[in-house]
């Protein structure tokens, strides 16, 4: 079959230049998505990815049945109950959007239903609903919602005694509130229309005019964000500051919401921190005095001041403490020790101390929704690369515990005993071991032939944990092996891991992804022309290197809405989240790191070789990584490819960084990456 040829972007070269160093950018013009010529350009992308794979289209409708299938349409998530209400999250049968009800007091009560996703999103391509924040007398929720796929949210309010809603509308918020104890006051955090960063803090009285808001934080330093919280103690709003290394909070009484916010503790460069209240104290998880692990401090309410911070539970070299949960009678501790979870009861008083029993190596295990203060029971989710997710509610007094819901994998031929998983190192060229968790049917022999996908992220600490995925069976059950890569530049192996892959350090990053790969195939379990890799967003960014630093290492590569014109990107501050990520990747307006970001930036290192078959998608609206970012580094590739593998860019016209919404909708996006890889395994069937 001859191929259809390929779509050419013009060239229109752009100077940039920086500390003398001049980049010649053929493909900047990309960068308006109102311009006519560059919608025709995307367009035609798209009509090639469609004109290319239209042979796995009938495929992709399988592979979409297939797991669609595996779902339970008429799904409900586990009740839970907060301030006298149980509230519950559900699903009917053939519709894209949740439902959220609630029962008063106990279950059986009579479900009102405050939010119909699926009304609420009628004549939206993309439809969102987040934050929803109930009042302390429980009569009204603020809600937030999305209908671009920018996360810009519309806040509302709803009377959830009528039904009512109210003509209180403010726009271009992050999407959540929080409601002081008077039932009518609300906190909420706006966003900088430009950069999308959230930047100030408002206060509205319910029924008066948003534009006449009281801003009570404007956060200045461009490269923090804000946000606000209510204490599960309910007793203290909470502003915080964040950026990569730094935690700032301020706090007011909820019952005061006229007054003024307290600086917690004023902001200390690299001082990270987070806070809990209990009774008339503050406990403080932090990384203060070099607990690069962090441990637990604790502060009066009166004086909350650096200086005043007690230590609690001590820094250790080799757990990294990630949270505590605060109960009446007990505190519960997350904890991560050789990669692994690990969740810890503290009574208050010392007379016990215990871990919940897990054996896996590859498992994921995580505090649930456990808003009720008052209580024995902790509430935790558990799975494994071949265990289902279960909710378990576990009472922390007799340690009796009771699986409140399996995910269930429906269509009747799932059996966690077809399955394997397990955990090996991989060396790394510096001496280093990579941890990976694999996945795999146990019919599926490992041998040279064998296709693995491999996967990872890599950045901002964020830690992918090996979990369970009905979608990724469509993968398994067809004889492909699924390597989640634990690399430097996350947090699996603690925050020393994290720091090991960032900033100067970027490249071990890339680096530890090529070598899990080479010590596969080394070790027999693939080889190149069955090894494919998949990463998204800063794991894209990783793809974009992999293809650069080791071309004829895959057969072929997802790069989902990846960031791939870091110097550009990181040198514009006026696009959105950018002047934030300079504690994560440097900044480029000093030398140092804008050479080192130059020499591994993905768009600035593409040269005149043979690449492996790529798909790269992105969404039109993207606020993370702008769709001109994949779209540009595309046209780049076409150019400068002296190979005649497949070059495909699939581009959402109507969604941004998440991809599509609906329940649904998403996993079409799945079934072409998924009909991608098998087409060229040759397994379409």
């Amino acid at each position: 079959m001859i191929r259809p040829q390929p779509p050419v972007a013009k060239k229109e070269p752009e100077k940039l230049e920086k500390h003398g160093d001049v980049r010649i950018d053929d493909y900047y013009w990309m960068n308006d998505r109102e311009d006519g010529e560059v919608l025709a350009h995307l367009e035609a992308e798209n009509t090639y990815y469609r004109e290319v794979t239209a042979h796995t289209k009938q495929f992709q409708t399988i592979l979409f049945e297939e797991m669609k299938g595996r779902i339970k349409e008429d799904d409900t998530s586990v009740p839970y109950k907060n301030n006298g209400y149980w509230y519950i999250t559900r699903y009917e049968t053939g519709q894209q959007y949740p439902i959220y009800s609630r029962k008063k007091e106990n279950l059986g009560a009579e479900e009102e239903i405050m939010f119909n996703g699926n009304e609420m999103a009628k004549g939206h391509e993309f439809f969102n609903i987040g934050g929803i924040a109930i009042c302390p007398d429980n009569t009204l929720a603020a809600f937030g919602v999305d209908t671009v796929s920018r996360r810009q949210y519309t806040l509302r309010i709803k009377n959830l005694l009528t039904g009512g809603f109210y003509p209180d509308k403010i726009d271009n918020t992050s999407g959540g509130a929080v409601w002081a104890d008077d039932n009518k006051t609300m906190f909420y955090s706006k966003k900088d229309p430009v950069t999308l960063r959230s930047d100030k803090i408002y206060k509205h009285v319910l029924g008066t005019p948003s534009e006449t808001d009281e801003l009570v934080f404007h956060e200045e330093d461009e490269t923090f964000g804000t946000y606000v919280y209510k204490t599960k103690s309910k007793k203290f709003i909470v502003i915080g500051s964040y950026s990569t290394l730094t935690s700032e909070f301020r706090i007011l009484r909820a019952n005061d919401p006229n007054g003024v916010f307290k600086v917690f503790s004023p902001r200390t460069r690299g001082l990270e921190y987070s806070i809990a209240h209990y009774a008339e104290d503050f406990y403080i998880l932090a990384n203060k005095d070099g607990a690069t692990n962090f441990k637990l401090m604790k502060a009066n309410e009166a004086d909350t001041a650096f200086e005043n911070w007690k230590e609690f539970i001590p820094h250790r070299e080799n757990v990294l403490l990630e949270d505590i949960d605060i109960f009446k009678e007990y505190y519960v501790l997350s904890e991560r020790e050789n990669g692994l979870n690990k969740l810890k009861i503290v009574r208050w008083d010392g007379k016990e101390t215990y871990y919940l029993p897990f054996d896996s190596e590859t498992y994921t295990a995580y505090v649930g929704t456990n808003p009720d203060f008052d209580t024995e029971t902790l509430r935790y989710v558990y799975n494994s690369m071949i265990t289902p997710r279960s909710t378990i509610d576990f009472n922390m007094r007799t340690r009796d515990k009771e699986v409140k819901k399996e995910q269930e994998v429906m269509g009747g031929t799932f059996a966690k005993e077809d399955y394997q998983e397990k955990r090996i190192w991989a060396p790394a060229r510096d001496g280093a071991k990579i941890p990976l968790s694999i996945v795999y049917h146990k019919n599926t022999q490992l041998t040279a032939d064998t296709p693995i996908l491999q996967y990872a992220y890599g950045s901002y600490g964020s830690t992918v944990d090996p979990y369970f995925s009905t979608v990724r069976l469509s993968l398994l059950d067809r004889g492909f092996v699924f390597a989640l890569a634990h690399i430097r530049g996350g947090q699996y192996l603690g925050r020393p891991w994290y720091e090991a892959g960032k900033l100067l350090q970027k490249k071990n990053t890339f680096t530890d992804f090529i070598d899990c790969s080479k010590f596969l195939i080394s070790e027999g379990c693939t080889s190149s022309e069955h090894l494919y890799a998949m990463g998204g967003s800063a794991g894209g960014l990783l793809m974009g290197a992999i293809v650069n630093m080791a071309p004829g290492l895959y057969n072929g590569v997802v790069a989902q809405v990846p960031f791939v014109d870091v110097l550009t990107t990181m040198l514009d501050d006026s696009i959105p989240l950018t002047t934030g990520e300079y504690d994560e990747w440097g900044n480029p307006n000093e030398k140092e790191y804008y050479d080192y970001m130059k020499s591994y930036s993905p768009y600035d290192n593409v040269v005149a070789e043979a690449h492996p078959n790529m798909l790269v998608t992105t969404g039109l609206h993207d606020s993370q990584v702008q769709y001109f970012e994949p779209v540009k580094w595309v046209a780049k590739l076409r150019e400068l490819k002296t190979d005649g593998n497949l070059l495909l860019l699939d581009i959402n016209m109507g969604a941004g960084h998440g991809g599509a919404s609906g329940r649904f909708e998403s996993l079409k996006e799945v079934a072409k990456e998924y009909a991608f890889l098998l087409d060229l395994e040759g397994k379409i069937r």
